[in-house]
Protein backbone atom coordinates (compact mmCIF):
# COMPACT_ATOMS: atom_id res chain seq x y z
CA UNK A 1 0.00 0.00 0.00
CA UNK A 2 1.42 3.43 -0.90
CA UNK A 3 1.30 6.41 1.41
CA UNK A 4 -1.43 8.16 -0.62
CA UNK A 5 -3.79 5.19 -0.24
CA UNK A 6 -2.96 4.95 3.45
CA UNK A 7 -3.65 8.65 3.97
CA UNK A 8 -7.01 8.27 2.21
CA UNK A 9 -7.96 5.37 4.48
CA UNK A 10 -6.87 7.37 7.53
CA UNK A 11 -8.85 10.38 6.34
CA UNK A 12 -12.03 8.31 6.01
CA UNK A 13 -11.79 7.30 9.66
CA UNK A 14 -10.41 10.53 11.05
CA UNK A 15 -13.24 11.36 13.46
CA UNK A 16 -11.64 9.59 16.46
CA UNK A 17 -8.47 11.60 15.86
CA UNK A 18 -10.50 14.78 15.40
CA UNK A 19 -12.24 14.15 18.70
CA UNK A 20 -8.96 13.35 20.45
CA UNK A 21 -7.29 16.50 19.13
CA UNK A 22 -10.23 18.64 20.20
CA UNK A 23 -10.22 17.05 23.65
CA UNK A 24 -6.49 17.70 23.94
CA UNK A 25 -6.64 21.38 23.03
CA UNK A 26 -7.27 22.78 26.54
CA UNK A 27 -4.17 21.04 27.89
CA UNK A 28 -2.26 22.15 24.80
CA UNK A 29 -3.19 25.79 25.28
CA UNK A 30 -2.26 25.58 28.94
CA UNK A 31 1.15 24.33 27.81
CA UNK A 32 1.38 27.19 25.31
CA UNK A 33 0.69 29.71 28.09
CA UNK A 34 3.43 28.16 30.23
CA UNK A 35 5.92 28.26 27.34
CA UNK A 36 5.09 31.86 26.38
CA UNK A 37 5.64 32.89 30.00
CA UNK A 38 9.34 31.99 29.70
CA UNK A 39 11.14 34.74 27.69
CA UNK A 40 13.47 32.40 25.83
CA UNK A 41 15.43 34.88 23.72
CA UNK A 42 18.78 33.28 22.89
CA UNK A 43 20.74 36.51 23.16
CA UNK A 44 22.51 37.30 26.44
CA UNK A 45 22.50 40.99 25.55
CA UNK A 46 18.69 40.90 25.71
CA UNK A 47 17.69 38.16 28.10
CA UNK A 48 19.28 35.76 30.56
CA UNK A 49 20.09 32.46 28.88
CA UNK A 50 18.76 30.78 32.00
CA UNK A 51 15.31 31.30 30.47
CA UNK A 52 16.35 29.32 27.39
CA UNK A 53 17.57 26.50 29.59
CA UNK A 54 14.32 26.55 31.56
CA UNK A 55 12.14 26.34 28.47
CA UNK A 56 14.29 23.56 27.00
CA UNK A 57 13.84 21.49 30.15
CA UNK A 58 10.09 22.08 30.11
CA UNK A 59 9.86 21.00 26.46
CA UNK A 60 12.01 17.95 27.17
CA UNK A 61 9.72 16.99 30.05
CA UNK A 62 6.62 17.34 27.87
CA UNK A 63 7.91 14.92 25.23
CA UNK A 64 9.33 12.62 27.89
CA UNK A 65 5.84 12.47 29.34
CA UNK A 66 4.60 11.00 26.06
CA UNK A 67 6.95 8.05 26.42
CA UNK A 68 9.66 9.32 24.09
CA UNK A 69 13.31 9.09 25.06
CA UNK A 70 14.17 12.76 25.52
CA UNK A 71 17.31 14.73 26.23
CA UNK A 72 18.70 18.24 25.99
CA UNK A 73 21.90 18.72 23.98
CA UNK A 74 24.08 21.82 23.99
CA UNK A 75 25.05 22.88 20.48
CA UNK A 76 28.20 24.67 19.33
CA UNK A 77 26.68 28.13 19.88
CA UNK A 78 25.68 27.30 23.44
CA UNK A 79 21.98 26.84 22.71
CA UNK A 80 19.94 23.95 24.08
CA UNK A 81 18.14 21.73 21.59
CA UNK A 82 15.63 19.11 22.70
CA UNK A 83 15.91 15.71 21.01
CA UNK A 84 13.24 13.06 21.60
CA UNK A 85 13.04 9.69 19.85
CA UNK A 86 10.84 6.62 19.57
CA UNK A 87 11.81 3.53 17.53
CA UNK A 88 9.78 2.65 14.47
CA UNK A 89 7.62 -0.47 14.51
CA UNK A 90 8.72 -3.06 11.92
CA UNK A 91 8.12 -1.80 8.40
CA UNK A 92 7.04 1.69 9.46
CA UNK A 93 8.84 4.88 8.43
CA UNK A 94 10.52 7.34 10.78
CA UNK A 95 9.32 10.95 10.83
CA UNK A 96 11.28 13.93 12.14
CA UNK A 97 9.12 16.61 13.77
CA UNK A 98 10.73 20.05 14.09
CA UNK A 99 9.94 23.29 15.91
CA UNK A 100 11.96 25.81 17.95
CA UNK A 101 11.53 27.09 21.49
CA UNK A 102 13.55 30.32 21.22
CA UNK A 103 11.76 33.55 20.29
CA UNK A 104 12.43 37.04 19.05
CA UNK A 105 12.89 39.81 21.65
CA UNK A 106 9.69 41.56 22.64
CA UNK A 107 11.12 44.94 21.67
CA UNK A 108 9.24 48.06 22.78
CA UNK A 109 6.84 46.88 25.47
CA UNK A 110 4.72 49.99 24.96
CA UNK A 111 3.91 48.77 21.44
CA UNK A 112 2.18 45.67 22.84
CA UNK A 113 -1.48 45.78 23.77
CA UNK A 114 -0.86 43.21 26.52
CA UNK A 115 2.20 41.77 28.25
CA UNK A 116 4.20 39.82 25.61
CA UNK A 117 5.06 37.11 28.16
CA UNK A 118 1.46 36.48 29.23
CA UNK A 119 -0.70 34.55 26.77
CA UNK A 120 -3.77 36.76 26.45
CA UNK A 121 -7.03 36.07 24.61
CA UNK A 122 -8.67 38.85 22.58
CA UNK A 123 -11.49 38.24 20.14
CA UNK A 124 -10.60 34.59 19.76
CA UNK A 125 -6.88 35.03 19.14
CA UNK A 126 -4.11 34.31 21.66
CA UNK A 127 -1.45 37.03 21.98
CA UNK A 128 2.11 36.63 23.24
CA UNK A 129 5.67 36.40 21.98
CA UNK A 130 6.19 32.95 20.47
CA UNK A 131 2.48 32.11 20.41
CA UNK A 132 2.80 31.40 16.69
CA UNK A 133 6.57 31.44 16.09
CA UNK A 134 7.26 28.84 17.21
CA UNK A 135 5.99 27.71 20.60
CA UNK A 136 2.66 27.22 18.84
CA UNK A 137 4.51 24.73 16.64
CA UNK A 138 5.86 22.89 19.69
CA UNK A 139 2.34 22.62 21.10
CA UNK A 140 1.00 21.43 17.73
CA UNK A 141 3.38 18.46 17.85
CA UNK A 142 2.40 17.71 21.45
CA UNK A 143 -1.34 17.80 20.75
CA UNK A 144 -0.93 15.62 17.64
CA UNK A 145 1.16 13.00 19.42
CA UNK A 146 -1.15 12.89 22.45
CA UNK A 147 -4.10 12.32 20.10
CA UNK A 148 -2.25 9.47 18.38
CA UNK A 149 -1.64 7.82 21.74
CA UNK A 150 -5.26 8.31 22.80
CA UNK A 151 -6.61 6.68 19.63
CA UNK A 152 -3.95 4.06 18.82
CA UNK A 153 -2.39 3.38 22.20
CA UNK A 154 1.10 3.65 20.74
CA UNK A 155 2.99 5.45 18.01
CA UNK A 156 2.53 3.68 14.66
CA UNK A 157 5.71 5.24 13.24
CA UNK A 158 9.24 6.04 14.37
CA UNK A 159 9.81 9.53 15.71
CA UNK A 160 12.70 11.94 15.95
CA UNK A 161 11.56 15.20 17.54
CA UNK A 162 13.89 18.20 17.30
CA UNK A 163 13.08 21.45 19.12
CA UNK A 164 15.80 24.01 18.40
CA UNK A 165 17.01 26.68 20.81
CA UNK A 166 18.54 29.41 18.62
CA UNK A 167 16.69 29.48 15.29
CA UNK A 168 15.84 33.15 15.57
CA UNK A 169 19.47 34.22 15.90
CA UNK A 170 20.56 33.06 12.45
CA UNK A 171 23.43 31.06 13.93
CA UNK A 172 24.25 27.46 13.03
CA UNK A 173 24.36 25.55 16.32
CA UNK A 174 21.74 22.97 15.40
CA UNK A 175 22.91 22.73 11.79
CA UNK A 176 26.41 21.84 13.00
CA UNK A 177 24.99 19.30 15.43
CA UNK A 178 22.97 17.56 12.71
CA UNK A 179 25.97 17.58 10.35
CA UNK A 180 28.28 16.02 12.94
CA UNK A 181 25.68 13.55 14.29
CA UNK A 182 24.24 12.43 10.97
CA UNK A 183 23.98 8.83 12.21
CA UNK A 184 21.33 9.96 14.73
CA UNK A 185 19.10 10.98 11.82
CA UNK A 186 19.96 8.29 9.28
CA UNK A 187 16.62 6.46 9.63
CA UNK A 188 14.49 9.56 8.98
CA UNK A 189 12.32 9.23 5.88
CA UNK A 190 10.50 12.56 6.02
CA UNK A 191 10.55 15.69 8.18
CA UNK A 192 7.60 17.86 9.17
CA UNK A 193 8.91 21.35 9.91
CA UNK A 194 6.18 23.10 11.92
CA UNK A 195 7.54 26.63 11.50
CA UNK A 196 5.72 28.02 8.47
CA UNK A 197 2.05 28.84 7.99
CA UNK A 198 -1.07 29.18 5.90
CA UNK A 199 -2.37 31.78 3.46
CA UNK A 200 -5.05 32.80 5.97
CA UNK A 201 -6.90 31.33 8.93
CA UNK A 202 -8.71 28.24 7.65
CA UNK A 203 -6.93 28.27 4.28
CA UNK A 204 -4.28 25.51 4.44
CA UNK A 205 -1.13 25.48 2.33
CA UNK A 206 2.31 23.96 2.21
CA UNK A 207 5.31 26.27 1.87
CA UNK A 208 7.55 25.06 -0.94
CA UNK A 209 10.38 27.61 -0.94
CA UNK A 210 12.25 29.62 1.68
CA UNK A 211 14.61 32.51 1.16
CA UNK A 212 18.07 32.34 2.65
CA UNK A 213 19.29 35.08 4.96
CA UNK A 214 22.43 37.01 5.85
CA UNK A 215 22.83 39.40 8.78
CA UNK A 216 25.30 42.26 8.36
CA UNK A 217 26.47 44.77 10.96
CA UNK A 218 27.45 48.19 9.58
CA UNK A 219 29.50 50.71 11.62
CA UNK A 220 30.51 54.29 10.79
CA UNK A 221 33.07 56.46 12.62
CA UNK A 222 33.46 60.03 11.34
CA UNK A 223 35.14 61.86 14.27
CA UNK A 224 37.06 61.14 17.45
CA UNK A 225 34.05 62.41 19.39
CA UNK A 226 30.84 64.42 19.06
CA UNK A 227 31.26 68.13 18.39
CA UNK A 228 28.99 71.20 18.52
CA UNK A 229 26.84 71.38 15.37
CA UNK A 230 26.92 75.19 15.35
CA UNK A 231 30.70 75.40 15.54
CA UNK A 232 31.59 72.46 13.29
CA UNK A 233 28.46 71.38 11.39
CA UNK A 234 28.75 71.79 7.64
CA UNK A 235 32.46 71.04 7.45
CA UNK A 236 32.85 68.14 9.88
CA UNK A 237 31.77 64.73 8.50
CA UNK A 238 28.60 63.43 10.11
CA UNK A 239 28.39 59.72 10.97
CA UNK A 240 24.60 59.60 10.85
CA UNK A 241 24.46 61.39 7.50
CA UNK A 242 27.07 58.97 6.15
CA UNK A 243 25.06 56.01 7.44
CA UNK A 244 21.87 57.32 5.81
CA UNK A 245 23.68 57.86 2.51
CA UNK A 246 25.08 54.32 2.54
CA UNK A 247 21.69 52.81 3.34
CA UNK A 248 20.09 54.82 0.54
CA UNK A 249 22.26 52.99 -2.01
CA UNK A 250 20.59 49.67 -1.15
CA UNK A 251 17.23 50.39 -2.77
CA UNK A 252 16.29 52.10 -6.03
CA UNK A 253 13.41 54.47 -6.68
CA UNK A 254 11.04 51.58 -7.44
CA UNK A 255 11.89 49.91 -4.15
CA UNK A 256 13.97 47.05 -5.57
CA UNK A 257 17.04 45.91 -3.62
CA UNK A 258 20.25 47.10 -5.26
CA UNK A 259 23.33 45.26 -4.00
CA UNK A 260 26.18 45.17 -6.49
CA UNK A 261 26.37 41.74 -8.11
CA UNK A 262 23.08 40.43 -6.68
CA UNK A 263 20.34 39.58 -9.18
CA UNK A 264 17.01 41.19 -8.24
CA UNK A 265 14.61 40.53 -11.14
CA UNK A 266 13.37 37.00 -10.40
CA UNK A 267 9.66 36.13 -10.65
CA UNK A 268 7.43 33.84 -8.60
CA UNK A 269 5.65 31.11 -10.59
CA UNK A 270 3.40 29.68 -7.85
CA UNK A 271 0.17 30.95 -6.31
CA UNK A 272 -0.16 34.74 -6.67
CA UNK A 273 -0.32 37.22 -3.81
CA UNK A 274 -2.94 39.85 -4.64
CA UNK A 275 -1.66 43.39 -4.10
CA UNK A 276 -4.73 44.51 -2.15
CA UNK A 277 -4.54 41.47 0.10
CA UNK A 278 -0.83 42.03 0.62
CA UNK A 279 -1.49 45.66 1.55
CA UNK A 280 -4.03 44.55 4.15
CA UNK A 281 -1.85 41.70 5.49
CA UNK A 282 1.22 43.93 5.80
CA UNK A 283 -0.66 46.87 7.32
CA UNK A 284 0.16 49.38 4.58
CA UNK A 285 -1.17 52.89 5.13
CA UNK A 286 -4.33 53.96 3.32
CA UNK A 287 -3.59 54.56 -0.35
CA UNK A 288 -0.13 52.96 -0.23
CA UNK A 289 0.84 50.21 -2.68
CA UNK A 290 3.51 47.47 -2.39
CA UNK A 291 6.98 48.64 -3.38
CA UNK A 292 9.21 47.10 -6.03
CA UNK A 293 8.97 46.53 -9.76
CA UNK A 294 7.53 43.02 -9.39
CA UNK A 295 4.25 41.66 -8.09
CA UNK A 296 4.07 41.11 -4.31
CA UNK A 297 4.69 37.35 -4.56
CA UNK A 298 7.90 37.93 -6.53
CA UNK A 299 9.04 40.65 -4.17
CA UNK A 300 8.61 38.61 -0.98
CA UNK A 301 9.22 35.04 -2.19
CA UNK A 302 11.54 35.15 -5.21
CA UNK A 303 13.73 38.26 -5.01
CA UNK A 304 16.36 39.51 -2.57
CA UNK A 305 15.17 41.98 0.04
CA UNK A 306 17.30 44.26 2.21
CA UNK A 307 15.78 45.42 5.50
CA UNK A 308 17.30 47.79 8.03
CA UNK A 309 16.36 46.10 11.30
CA UNK A 310 18.19 48.33 13.77
CA UNK A 311 20.06 51.63 14.00
CA UNK A 312 22.48 52.93 16.62
CA UNK A 313 21.96 56.68 16.87
CA UNK A 314 20.76 59.11 19.54
CA UNK A 315 17.04 59.00 20.25
CA UNK A 316 14.99 62.03 19.26
CA UNK A 317 13.98 62.64 22.86
CA UNK A 318 16.94 64.13 24.70
CA UNK A 319 19.11 64.60 21.62
CA UNK A 320 21.55 67.50 21.54
CA UNK A 321 22.68 69.72 18.62
CA UNK A 322 25.91 67.82 17.98
CA UNK A 323 27.61 66.32 14.94
CA UNK A 324 27.62 62.62 15.74
CA UNK A 325 30.93 60.80 15.70
CA UNK A 326 29.58 57.26 15.34
CA UNK A 327 26.51 55.43 14.05
CA UNK A 328 25.61 51.88 13.11
CA UNK A 329 22.96 49.69 11.57
CA UNK A 330 21.91 46.04 11.60
CA UNK A 331 20.92 44.78 8.17
CA UNK A 332 19.00 41.67 7.17
CA UNK A 333 19.37 40.45 3.60
CA UNK A 334 16.96 37.80 2.32
CA UNK A 335 17.90 35.92 -0.85
CA UNK A 336 15.95 33.41 -2.97
CA UNK A 337 16.67 29.68 -2.78
CA UNK A 338 19.70 28.73 -4.84
CA UNK A 339 21.62 31.87 -3.85
CA UNK A 340 24.42 31.32 -1.33
CA UNK A 341 23.53 33.62 1.60
CA UNK A 342 27.15 33.83 2.79
CA UNK A 343 28.26 34.98 -0.67
CA UNK A 344 25.34 37.41 -0.84
CA UNK A 345 26.31 38.80 2.55
CA UNK A 346 29.85 39.40 1.35
CA UNK A 347 28.49 41.16 -1.74
CA UNK A 348 26.56 43.47 0.60
CA UNK A 349 29.68 44.12 2.69
CA UNK A 350 31.70 44.92 -0.44
CA UNK A 351 28.92 47.18 -1.75
CA UNK A 352 28.98 49.24 1.45
CA UNK A 353 32.77 49.45 1.80
CA UNK A 354 33.11 50.47 -1.83
CA UNK A 355 31.01 53.55 -1.11
CA UNK A 356 32.75 54.66 2.08
CA UNK A 357 33.64 58.36 1.75
CA UNK A 358 37.25 59.42 2.18
CA UNK A 359 38.18 60.26 5.74
CA UNK A 360 35.34 58.25 7.31
CA UNK A 361 35.88 54.78 8.79
CA UNK A 362 33.27 52.32 7.57
CA UNK A 363 33.28 48.69 8.71
CA UNK A 364 30.85 45.95 7.78
CA UNK A 365 30.77 42.25 8.56
CA UNK A 366 28.50 39.26 8.11
CA UNK A 367 27.32 38.16 11.56
CA UNK A 368 25.15 35.18 10.61
CA UNK A 369 23.61 33.32 7.69
CA UNK A 370 20.89 30.78 6.97
CA UNK A 371 20.42 28.72 3.82
CA UNK A 372 17.41 28.99 1.55
CA UNK A 373 15.39 25.95 0.58
CA UNK A 374 13.23 24.50 -2.19
CA UNK A 375 11.05 21.53 -1.22
CA UNK A 376 10.93 18.39 -3.34
CA UNK A 377 7.41 17.08 -3.88
CA UNK A 378 6.88 13.36 -3.30
CA UNK A 379 4.72 10.73 -1.65
CA UNK A 380 5.06 12.18 1.84
CA UNK A 381 4.12 15.74 0.93
CA UNK A 382 1.21 14.35 -1.10
CA UNK A 383 0.04 12.42 1.96
CA UNK A 384 0.38 15.51 4.15
CA UNK A 385 -1.67 17.55 1.66
CA UNK A 386 -4.41 14.92 1.89
CA UNK A 387 -4.27 15.09 5.68
CA UNK A 388 -4.51 18.90 5.56
CA UNK A 389 -7.50 18.75 3.21
CA UNK A 390 -9.22 16.30 5.57
CA UNK A 391 -8.47 18.36 8.68
CA UNK A 392 -9.59 21.68 7.22
CA UNK A 393 -12.40 20.03 5.22
CA UNK A 394 -11.32 21.60 1.93
CA UNK A 395 -11.00 20.06 -1.51
CA UNK A 396 -7.41 21.04 -2.23
CA UNK A 397 -4.31 22.53 -0.61
CA UNK A 398 -2.19 25.14 -2.36
CA UNK A 399 1.50 26.01 -2.29
CA UNK A 400 3.07 29.20 -0.98
CA UNK A 401 6.52 30.71 -0.92
CA UNK A 402 8.14 31.64 2.35
CA UNK A 403 10.02 34.87 2.79
CA UNK A 404 11.66 33.68 5.99
CA UNK A 405 14.50 31.24 6.51
CA UNK A 406 14.69 27.89 8.31
CA UNK A 407 18.33 26.82 7.93
CA UNK A 408 17.71 23.29 9.19
CA UNK A 409 15.77 22.36 6.03
CA UNK A 410 18.81 22.49 3.76
CA UNK A 411 20.94 20.87 6.47
CA UNK A 412 18.56 17.90 6.66
CA UNK A 413 18.69 17.42 2.91
CA UNK A 414 22.48 17.33 3.01
CA UNK A 415 22.64 15.05 6.06
CA UNK A 416 19.89 12.59 5.03
CA UNK A 417 20.00 11.66 1.34
CA UNK A 418 16.51 11.40 -0.11
CA UNK A 419 14.68 12.90 2.87
CA UNK A 420 11.47 14.73 2.01
CA UNK A 421 10.99 17.95 3.99
CA UNK A 422 7.45 19.22 4.52
CA UNK A 423 6.91 22.85 5.58
CA UNK A 424 3.74 23.68 7.49
CA UNK A 425 2.79 25.74 10.53
CA UNK A 426 0.29 27.71 12.56
CA UNK A 427 1.30 31.21 11.45
CA UNK A 428 -0.63 33.24 8.88
CA UNK A 429 -0.47 36.94 8.00
CA UNK A 430 -2.55 38.08 10.99
CA UNK A 431 -0.10 36.34 13.37
CA UNK A 432 2.26 39.34 13.14
CA UNK A 433 5.32 37.24 13.95
CA UNK A 434 8.58 39.07 14.84
CA UNK A 435 6.51 42.14 15.74
CA UNK A 436 4.46 43.51 18.64
CA UNK A 437 1.15 41.75 19.33
CA UNK A 438 2.24 38.44 17.85
CA UNK A 439 -0.69 36.04 18.06
CA UNK A 440 -2.09 32.69 16.99
CA UNK A 441 -5.58 31.57 16.16
CA UNK A 442 -6.08 28.43 18.26
CA UNK A 443 -8.08 26.85 15.44
CA UNK A 444 -4.87 26.76 13.42
CA UNK A 445 -3.15 24.74 16.15
CA UNK A 446 -6.13 22.38 16.29
CA UNK A 447 -6.40 21.88 12.53
CA UNK A 448 -2.64 21.52 12.04
CA UNK A 449 -2.38 19.05 14.93
CA UNK A 450 -5.18 16.97 13.41
CA UNK A 451 -3.48 17.06 10.01
CA UNK A 452 -0.21 15.89 11.55
CA UNK A 453 -1.88 13.14 13.57
CA UNK A 454 -3.78 11.96 10.48
CA UNK A 455 -0.59 12.01 8.43
CA UNK A 456 1.33 9.97 10.99
CA UNK A 457 -1.52 7.49 11.38
CA UNK A 458 -1.64 7.06 7.61
CA UNK A 459 2.08 6.36 7.42
CA UNK A 460 1.69 3.76 10.14
CA UNK A 461 -1.11 2.09 8.17
CA UNK A 462 1.07 2.07 5.05
CA UNK A 463 3.83 0.29 6.93
CA UNK A 464 1.61 -2.36 8.52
Amino acid sequence: MNTGDAAQQANESADPLRDAVRAGMPAGLDELAALVAIPSVHDPAVQSLDDCRRVAERVRGAFDGLGLTSRVVTTSNGSQAVLATHPAPPGAPTVLLYAHHDVQPAGDLAAWTSDPWTLTERQGRLYGRGAADCKGGVVTHLVALRALLDVHGSFPIGLVVVVEGSEEQGTDGLEQYVSTHAADFADVDTAVVMDAGNAAVGVPALVTTLRGTAFVELRVRALHGNVHSGMFGGAAPDAIATLVALLATLRDDAGDTTVDGLEASQTWDGLPYDADRFAADAGLLDGAVPIGSGDPASQVWARPALTVVGIDAPAVAGSSPSVQATAGAALNLRVPPGVDPAAAGELLVAHLLRRAPAGVEVTARVTGTGDGFRATAGQYSSAFRSALASSYRVSSVGSLGGGGSIPLCATLERAIPGVEVILAGVSEPAANVHAPDESVDPSEIEHMALAEATFLAGLGAAGS
